[in-house]
């Protein structure tokens, strides 16, 4: 029998299959923990995203528009006086801003050439805005008009946003266009010019906020590190002393006193006798806020009655027999010879008519405007204390008043006290020069029983907060005693009694006051111009107890030399309102006769008082 051999069989591993599979096995191990940590590491990085970070990347989720809410404050607010409470006359109004965030940009060139043609920008500039791919985002334009906001969402580029911004809106149109200014731009910077937008900008403004964030070595912010947002602070809010009232009339008034005389321009000013606030302050011509661009004579943005220093004529005789009354050297009836002529220093000095009155008391100085008794009464108390005088009446300085582009004066020629002639000159108002706000705050003095008073625009402040702060009037000096500031204000009665300022008197009223023609200086020359003149009234009523002190000034009238035929009629009228408006009776008796003339010798602007009359006669019925 054959025997076959077989194989023999192997049911076990050899040492190196086991070696084999036991490395792959490890691998598959090694393999799926790097798995795991991979899936690990994303794990952390949507915790990180969408927990950790969950604010911040929020904000950019939503445009970056609360970013944008917590870094641009809110300008605040200007108000004027109200009898109800407070009138807006700067508000903020809402628009759209146009901006970039730059590292979302795809195609530069592209994105720079089409945004800079919708909004009017230049390209190569805002191509370099848009080459910044470290920022947030880039401002690239504000206040959008309502055709470049539909343009740049229909554009619709990656990195180029709209956000919400306020805009500074006048709802009054000019009134008190030269107390406030407006909002706009000057080189690269946006806020406040000329006016209360500039003077208090520091506070309307605010305080913008700031990102601050981490950066990495090149320079790139690290996003998974939180962001410290500083948030905005609002702008205080402002209520000024005027009253919008008084200072819409106020400017018709004017624009219809201007436009009768054919003026080149005027002001007026209206104070608070006891407090010395400013309840209106006008100008004309005057301009719109809301488009101040379209003004083409910078000029017109001046404020003249803060800002025009001028030779102001007669009505400065009040302050020099003022002074020299306070000083007991003369009082009302002191008398005196007028040879009509004072020669000194080589120059002769006449009356402004020419004429010559003889024996005249200090009260007729001021009713015929004599320049030879205002020479006289300067002469008594001496250059020294005439000088002390003015300075101590406010002039020379500015007032401090919180206005913008306020000037100083120029009383220069008081300095030489051995100069007669500069003096003399003086007491009649030529060769020195002051500005609206002085002359009327001086008249304030003499109606507020002799206290000089700090002119007063800002009432009040309200915090972003909602916390008030309330001004208070502020006393500067004791000018002239009490009574010697009562016996110039009945001589200042005595003038629109009897003198040339008879048409500034209010029937039913005691007022006082005092014209002034100027002549008008040449610029940067000797002498002065022909023919040209500013008109002035300054005055105050009632005199027993005066509630309001006004001037009225009216550069170069075409139709009348004098100021008793343009600024005092004026004030005759504005004044009349003032003291309907605020309710206080007559105190004299007056005829029906004498109520009509008025109504003839005065251009009302407004139906206003008429209406008040009216309706008294409809209430006695």
């Amino acid at each position: 029998m054959k025997v076959i051999q077989g194989k023999k069989s192997n049911t076990g591993a050899s040492p190196q299959k086991k070696a084999s599979l036991e490395i792959c096995i490890v691998r598959i191990y090694i393999l799926a923990f790097f798995i795991f940590l991979f899936f690990g590491a994303i794990v952390l990085r949507l915790f990180s995203l969408q927990v950790a970070s969950y604010e911040a990347y929020k904000a950019l989720a939503y445009d970056q528009h609360s970013i944008f809410k917590s870094l641009i404050p809110k300008r605040g607010e200007i108000f004027l006086r109200d009898r109800e409470g407070v009138y807006p006359v700067a508000v903020n109004r809402e628009t759209k801003m146009a901006y970039a965030v730059p590292k979302e940009v795809e195609n530069l060139d592209e994105t720079a050439s089409r945004i800079s043609e919708v909004l009017g920008l230049d390209r190569n500039e805002l191509r370099e805005r848009l080459d910044k791919p470290e920022d947030m985002y880039e401002i690239l334009k504000h206040r959008l008009s309502d055709e470049e906001i539909e343009k740049i969402n229909l554009l619709k580029m990656k990195g180029i946003r709209l956000a919400d911004e306020d805009y500074r809106y006048y709802p009054a149109g000019e009134l008190a266009s030269h107390i406030l200014g407006f909002v706009g731009w000057k080189d690269n910077n946006f806020g406040g010019r000329y006016g209360t937008e500039l003077y208090f900008e520091d506070s309307l403004k605010g305080e913008e906020g700031n990102i601050f964030h981490k950066k990495d070595a090149s320079g790139g912010w690290i996003s998974t590190m939180e962001k410290e947002i500083t948030q905005a602070k609002d702008g205080d809010s402002l209520v000024l002393t005027i009253d919008h009232i008084i200072q819409y009339e106020t400017e018709k008034i004017l624009k219809s006193a201007v436009e009768k005389h054919g003026a080149d321009r005027g002001a007026i000013i209206v104070m608070e006798s006891g407090t010395g606030k400013i309840l209106s302050l006008a100008n004309y011509p005057a301009f719109s806020p809301n488009e101040y661009s379209k003004v083409e004579n910078m000029e017109d943005f001046r404020n003249i009655a803060v800002s025009d220093s001028y030779e102001c004529g007669s009505v400065f005789k009040t302050i020099t027999l003022a002074s020299a009354v306070d000083a007991e050297k003369i009082n009302p009836d002191t008398t005196y010879i007028d040879t009509g002529l004072v020669s000194q220093s080589g120059y002769n000095i006449e009356n402004s008519d020419g004429k010559s009155y003889g024996r005249q008391t200090m009260t007729e100085v001021l009713e015929k405007s004599l320049n030879t008794g205002a020479i006289y009464a300067e002469k008594t108390i001496g250059n020294r204390n005439f000088s002390d005088y003015v300075k101590r009446f406010g002039f020379g300085a500015p007032t401090e008043a919180e206005i913008y582009g306020e000037a100083a004066g120029n009383i220069a020629n008081l300095k030489n006290l051995k100069s007669d002639i500069q003096f003399f000159t003086a007491s009649f108002g030529q060769g020195i020069t002051v500005t609206p706000l002085q002359l009327i705050n001086a008249y304030n003095a003499i109606a507020n029983g002799g206290k000089l008073m700090k002119p007063q625009i800002l009432e009040k402040v309200v915090k972003s907060d909602g916390a008030e702060e309330e001004i208070a009037p502020q006393e500067i000096r004791q000018v002239i005693s009490k009574r010697s500031a009562s016996e110039v204000s009945q001589m200042l009665l005595s003038v629109v009694k009897n003198g040339h300022g008879k048409r500034a008197g209010v029937p039913g009223y005691l007022v006082g006051g005092k014209t002034g023609t100027a002549q008008v200086a040449k610029r940067g020359e000797k002498g002065y111009e022909e023919g040209k003149t500013i008109g002035s009234f300054v005055g105050f009523a009632p005199i027993d107890n005066p509630r309001f002190t006004v001037l009225v000034r009216i550069d170069d009238p075409k139709d009348v030399e004098w100021a008793e035929s343009s600024a005092a009629p004026t004030f005759g009228e504005l004044m009349k309102f003032l003291l309907e408006y605020a309710n206080i009776e007559p105190t004299e008796k007056f005829t029906e006769k004498e109520l009509s003339e008025f109504y003839a010798t005065h251009t009302l602007s407004t139906n206003f008082i008429k209406k008040k009359e009216d309706d008294k006669k409809e209430d006695k019925e």
